[in-house]
């Protein structure tokens, strides 16, 4: 009998030693740091921005604002859409702030060149609003998490269904960066892998906001549908010169990635019917109006769907941390892909191996003018994707286990 008492006394200081020495050794600069980096006042403010910032600084307060005892702090910063302004400050971050995770991150150009210094670092990217796939593909790591959506999914929500209905000859005119390029890349997979053809493209630089001569060149190249491969302020611009040169109304004209922000400002007259594909919606059910209001509140406007990402994902790294017992990046990685996120965003979700976060998309439809019940009452649900059948399979190089 005493050696059995002796035995489990010696497994129970094991074991607090054990859960002690986790914390010791989660208990980085005494602090839990989260950095939010985005366009905070050019063309890509509106659908992350300082709203991704008031998302994070919600999810930290409803997770209590501690995690193991210590403070979670917020900070932010402008990239300017700029990879060497985004590098050198995560940079700065991650080497004299003591930051543990990146969030927000918006030009894939930027991510691109901020995933390295995250990596080089082994610290998080909580990747909300990029579009690029490299980041789980090409450029993946064992630290990226890309949560909201990606161009494979906008290409199989948005361009197959087009293409199986007859549209079959498609011209581009695609943002002139890294995320433009990869969308139309994907984008033009799908139509030549389901019978269809690119006709042309044009590319227009970030911010363009005279759009008339790419318009010409699409609607003179016979095309069935027009694809704007760009997304902000560029994808209003674009859509409103076409409607102006009557493009509108000649050929179907497909917006490939198209914010809540975005619709709301056009006229329904000109984007009412059109379909896309979206990460999420406020108004899907009671649990996405009931946070899209509490964020209303606080910042203003309803949420876009990077925001409502940064949200989540904010959330389940907070999460992983606790269980975890330290916020090491390589340990907390692990529990994060372990435990499904379940949410009002994630929906049928997890995160895999190579940090893509696959859950449902959908498919929704521009309302016009006379379906709408407020002016936030933007889109109709169309249709439900599974997680499985619009994100692409993972590579084996990726499968960080």
């Amino acid at each position: 009998m005493k050696s059995l008492k002796k035995s489990l006394l010696s497994a129970a200081v094991a074991s607090v030693f054990a859960v002690s020495g986790a914390q010791a050794a989660g208990l980085t600069d005494d602090k839990v740091k989260i950095g939010v980096l985005a366009d905070m006042g050019g063309v890509y403010a509106d659908i992350c921005g300082p709203g991704c910032v008031t998302a994070v600084k919600m999810a930290v307060e409803d997770f209590g604002g501690t995690v193991l005892g210590k403070p979670i702090e917020v900070v932010s910063a402008d990239d300017q859409n700029k990879p060497d302004i985004g590098s050198a400050k995560v940079r700065e971050w991650v080497e004299s702030q003591g930051v543990d995770a990146v969030t927000g991150l918006v030009a894939s150009s930027v991510t691109g060149a901020v995933t390295k210094v995250l990596t080089d670092n082994k610290k998080i990217a909580l990747i909300s609003t990029s579009a690029s796939h490299a980041f789980t593909t090409k450029a993946c790591s064992p630290y990226n998490a890309h949560w909201t959506y990606n161009v494979v999914a906008l290409a199989n929500g948005t361009v197959k269904p087009m293409v199986d209905a007859g549209k079959k000859k498609w011209f581009f005119i695609t943002a002139d960066y890294a995320f433009g390029h990869a969308l139309e890349k994907v984008a033009s997979g799908v139509i030549k892998n389901n019978g269809g053809e690119v006709v042309g493209a044009v590319r227009a630089p970030l911010g363009t906001t005279d759009c008339a001569s790419y318009v010409l060149q699409a609607q003179s190249s016979g095309a069935d549908v027009v694809a704007l491969a760009n997304a902000g302020a560029d994808f209003v611009n674009s859509l409103k010169t076409s409607a102006e040169f009557g493009l509108t109304e000649m050929v179907d004209v497909a917006g490939l990635l198209v914010f809540t922000h975005n619709a709301k400002a056009l006229d329904p007259n000109i984007a009412g019917g059109m379909k896309l594909t979206t990460g999420f919606y406020w108004d899907m059910d009671d649990q996405t109006r009931e946070w899209s209001a509490r964020f209303k509140e606080r910042h203003g406007s309803i949420p876009a769907m990077g925001q409502a990402g940064a949200y989540s994902m904010t959330m389940h790294y907070l999460n992983a941390i606790k269980e975890a017992g330290t916020d090491d990046a390589d340990t907390v990685m692990k529990v994060m892909k372990k435990n499904k996120p379940n949410d009002f965003f994630a929906r049928n979700a997890y995160l895999r191996n190579d940090g893509r976060m696959v859950h449902d998309m959908y498919q929704v439809r521009i309302k016009k003018a006379d379906e709408r019940k407020s002016e936030d009452d933007i889109f109709a649900i169309e249709k439900v994707i599974p997680g499985d059948q619009a994100f692409g399979p993972m590579m084996a190089q990726c499968d960080f286990k």
